[in-house]
């Protein structure tokens, strides 16, 4: 199970929403009255109050007691604060408390350290190997890194100490990586080859250290699309599946831990690549006993064959949970962020320039018309796509963001309304707006809808898959819950509300362990979110430069919230922080603690 009890936390003082430090004599600290409690086990809706004292429920029902603050949830749905599994929050934390933008979309509990990707551990004189674990595959920029982490610990536990002593809106938990490890143990040598004995030692020491400290598990990345800055595999990369292996054995010994990985190797077009995964995967989930969760991409044959493979390793006592996004990954375009095009020399010239200047420039319909012939005759071959980045242009797959859901038009169909080229469409739909325009579009393996629901549906999947907290520039998918909730639950009526929440709630919670989270019910954690189920939507994401160095990222809000609590205090109202710092590291204790 997760512990909370010795997890420090910082008080949010007389900020509005937040509790003070002298306990009154009112039955409650909150009340949440009048709504429809979604209780996250998938049980039917029921009108009742939550009553909450210090951190925890303390009574569901028709509650004639007071507290000391009350939110009127009349025409609103309550639940369990959503769950994300997949974050990469492991920097953002140190100068944003908010963890913005999961702490938007009604996100209580972020787990960070997914794909092997982690600050810790670190020796002082080699940071810079962490970080250029980071740069391009998580889009994280090095100014950004470089001003906002206080680098001032070495190993995992020190690492997990510096993250608990920070303020933070929203709870925490974090697993170690495999990438982090390895140049711990090798330094440059983890970007060239193979772990040697003494190394893998090494390795197996430090990761039972960050389990004993509370890390929930392990993490490691074979993906093609984690590459360093100068374009060499990340890492983790390099190590061979018995090395992997190896290391899961620690969290086996320990009976502690779980592994998240990607499934690259199943996505191969090598027969022999994708059954040396499968061997290896049924090795550490069978043999050993470790819970492996790994990315599901919803693809017509990869989607059905994974969860082939999934019941066949829980047929034989495997556990293997797959992470589903609900909509595909997408890249977000825009002027101020990337264009298609950037990687046209012309086009690359004209990006350089100050972006005043450019929206001048192509506020002229002669050079408009100019720069649009070169992006439709252009040559895109050099466009890698790796990770997040954007791909060539694809102008029947590229869609003018203009809501949060559902149907967005693709710049194809602005074209032919317009009488234009796609990338003229795309210039002038561009300045008209002053370059506030965002542009989406699929970047990694299109989705098949039927997979996709079958994968959503499935009992060993669970839906999250945010990267909230990495490729700032890129994508904004913290906003899967709402668009879950939006687009499946409310528009097209795929799932009810109550599973729409479940899979939000308990099932994650039941993935990380968690176990005191994720349901409503009385002495369960407070982390609880108050919803309108008739308009919560992602809002339009735009562009802000408020980083560390001034580098940009993308925004996103959400609409239909009215509260967010966490550990008992209003954290969220209405949209708009209250400056309570509740939240806390939640650290998993092992078996015999």
């Amino acid at each position: 199970m997760v512990d909370t009890s010795h997890s420090s936390r910082s008080d949010g003082g007389s900020a509005l929403g937040c509790r003070t430090k002298w306990r009154s004599q009112m039955a409650f600290d909150l009340v949440i009255r009048g709504g429809r409690v979604i209780d996250g086990t998938g049980a039917a809706a029921r009108r009742a109050d939550v009553g909450i004292v210090g951190d925890r429920i303390a009574a569901i029902g028709r509650l004639s007691e007071s507290g000391r603050q009350e939110i009127d949830a009349e025409g609103h749905v309550v639940t369990p604060g959503f769950i994300d599994g997949h974050t990469h929050l492991d920097a953002q934390v140190f100068w944003d408390p908010l963890c913005a933008n999961s702490c938007w979309h009604g996100v209580t509990i972020a787990v960070m350290g997914n794909c092997g990707f982690t600050l810790a551990p670190v020796h002082d004189d080699a940071r810079a190997l962490v970080v250029r674990n980071l740069e391009r595959a998580e889009d994280l920029d090095p100014a950004a890194l470089a001003e906002g982490i206080p680098f001032g610990w070495q190993t995992f536990p020190e690492y997990l100490d510096a993250v608990d002593r920070l303020p933070k809106t929203i709870h925490l938990a974090a697993q170690i990586g495999h990438s982090a490890l390895r140049t711990w143990a090798m330094g440059e040598r983890a970007f060239e080859g193979p772990a040697s004995e003494d190394d893998l030692m090494r390795m197996e020491g430090q990761l039972e250290a960050a389990l004993r400290a509370g890390a929930l598990g392990f993490s490691t990345s074979r993906s093609e699309h984690h590459e360093t800055s100068d374009d060499r595999p990340v890492a983790s990369r390099l190590a061979t599946w018995e090395e992997v292996h190896r290391l899961a054995a620690v969290m086996a010994r320990l009976g502690h831990g779980i592994l998240e990985g990607g499934t690259e190797g199943i996505l191969s077009s090598d027969p022999e690549v994708v059954r040396e995964t499968w061997h290896w995967v049924r090795r550490i989930a069978v043999e050993l006993g470790v819970s492996i969760t790994a990315g599901l991409v919803a693809t017509a044959t990869v989607g059905r064959e994974m969860l082939d493979q999934i019941d066949a390793l829980a047929a034989d006592g495997g556990r293997m949970t797959g992470q589903s996004h609900c909509r595909g990954i997408s890249v977000l375009l825009g002027f101020k962020t990337r264009m298609p095009f950037d990687v046209l020399p012309e086009w690359e010239a004209l990006r350089a320039r100050p972006i005043e200047e450019q929206l001048r420039l192509l506020s002229d319909p002669v050079e408009a018309a100019r720069y649009a012939a070169i992006a439709m005759e252009g040559d895109y071959s050099a466009w890698r796509g790796i990770g997040a980045m954007p791909r060539a242009p694809d102008f029947d797959g590229i869609h003018v963001y203009e809501s949060g859901l559902p149907p967005n038009p693709t710049v194809r169909e602005i074209a032919d309304r317009r009488g234009v080229s796609p990338a003229r469409a795309m210039i002038d739909v561009s300045v008209e707006r002053n370059f506030e325009t965002l542009f989406i579009q699929p970047s990694l393996y299109p989705q098949d809808e039927a997979v996709l629901l079958e994968v959503l549906r499935h009992p060993q999947t669970v839906m999250t898959f945010s990267d909230s907290g990495a490729h700032l520039s890129q994508i904004a998918d913290a906003s899967i819950s709402t668009y879950l909730l939006g687009h499946w639950v409310r528009d097209r009526g795929v799932f009810s509300l109550e599973e729409g929440v479940q899979m939000l709630t308990q099932q994650p919670a039941q993935v990380w362990g968690f176990s005191d989270r994720g349901v409503l019910g009385e002495g369960m954690a407070a982390d609880i979110v108050v919803f309108d189920p008739a308009t919560v939507a992602p809002a339009v994401p735009t562009v802000v430069a408020d980083l560390p160095a001034g580098r940009p990222r993308l925004s996103q809000r959400a609409e239909g919230f009215l509260a967010t609590v966490v550990a008992g205090e209003i954290a969220i109202r209405d949209g708009e922080p209250t400056g309570c710092r509740a939240g806390r590291l939640l650290r998993k204790r092992l078996p015999s603690a």
